[in-house]
């Protein structure tokens, strides 16, 4: 696999919240649920390659999954990592626009 199919399998979906919402309108945040095994460094340049903008800071959230119930049975949703990327000064993404 090369590079930059390894960059696009990254960043998995954008997510769309209304605390997302909110942060990408006042701090210019946005939130992607990425792979468990996906590095900060990794994060950023995938963002800066597919979307072409400037990133000015990645953090990382591990999201545990929560134990669900099916009338008498256990089972346990599977745990994700999200990404919170922020945006230099002047860079937008334009996925974002019509949400």
């Amino acid at each position: 696999m090369d590079e930059s199919a390894r960059l696009r399998k990254l960043l998995k979906r954008p997510l769309v919240t209304e605390k997302v919402t909110r942060l990408t309108e006042t701090q210019n945040t946005y939130a992607f649920e990425v792979p468990r095994d996906a590095n900060k460094v990794e994060i950023r340049r995938a963002v800066e390659t597919i979307f072409e903008v400037k990133v000015d800071d990645v953090r990382t959230i591990n999201v545990r999954g929560k134990v669900k119930r099916m009338g008498r049975f256990l089972g346990r949703r599977s745990a994700t990592k999200k990404a919170m990327v922020t945006l230099k000064e002047g860079h937008k993404l334009e996925l974002f626009e019509n949400v």
